[in-house]
């Protein structure tokens, strides 16, 4: 499962354990007027809508800007997802979920209270497509003991290291990492299986850990932080003592 995937799960499971409230009439009037707009297929007007850059399922790439978006809009909303926008009802089928925002049924769509898009959890036939052609690609460009994985979660990079971890399927994560002027066609310095992915709170923010002998490897992903807050984390204790900490960035490849 991987981070864009896990981020979606824990919105719509939290979501879950709270009142859905009807919408104000404020809010029920600019989602009729989103709906207007992806009836009409106004792109330009939807593009203005989203904060860039627009994360997709990984290893897909986010969405850049407004001309990025336009230009892979039928790729994103397809005629199931426009049927479903289309077909909604603002008073009945959005609904209000605390600070998290305005959600299209259980989660397909969210808008926050100023009208912006803030994910979509609809995959089309066409994403589905490039996300599988990029997994295989990916497992090409790994060094061949690594290329076994399910789907990737992440590749970060802090000032001396490069972290690669995978899904290898029933919920058991690797890490693998390499010197960060290492590339990961190259053997990697360190491989631990069996890792274990822990939400941390409701804000989406969330880690794993990796175990191996009397040391423990923590990546944590900060998805709600402060402002200067980096991407991620990567922490290493030994015997319960923390011994390095660095900041790391979430790379796309």
């Amino acid at each position: 499962m991987k981070i864009f995937k896990i981020l979606l799960t824990i919105l719509v499971f939290n979501s879950s354990f709270l009142i859905a409230q009807d919408l104000k009439p404020e809010y029920q009037k600019f989602i009729s007027k989103f709906i207007l707009e992806v009836k009409n297929g106004d792109k330009e007007s939807i593009a203005k809508r989203i904060k860039f850059p627009f994360k997709r399922d990984y290893p897909i790439p986010s969405v850049k800007d407004k001309a990025d978006f336009v230009k892979k809009y039928n790729q994103i909303f397809d005629k199931v997802l426009i049927e479903k926008i289309t077909k909604s009802d603002p008073a009945k089928d959005w609904s209000e979920v605390g600070w998290r925002g305005i959600m299209l049924n259980r989660g397909d769509l969210w808008i926050d209270t100023d009208g912006r898009i803030i994910s979509i959890n609809h995959q089309s036939e066409e994403e589905l497509k490039l996300k599988n052609s990029l997994i295989a690609k990916q497992k090409k460009s790994v060094n061949s003991l690594l290329s076994n994985f399910k789907e990737p979660v992440a590749i970060l990079e802090t000032s001396k290291f490069r972290i690669r971890i995978d899904d290898l399927g029933n919920e058991n994560y690797r890490y693998a990492s390499w010197s960060i002027k290492q590339e990961m066609t190259e053997t990697p310095d360190l491989v631990i299986e069996k890792g274990v992915f822990v939400p941390d709170g409701t804000g989406g923010n969330h880690y794993f850990d990796f175990k191996k002998g009397n040391f423990k490897y923590r990546c944590y992903f900060i998805v709600l932080g402060q402002k200067d807050s980096p991407p991620a984390i990567l922490t290493v204790y030994q015997s319960g003592k923390e011994i390095l900490s660095q900041d790391a960035n979430i790379v796309s490849r």
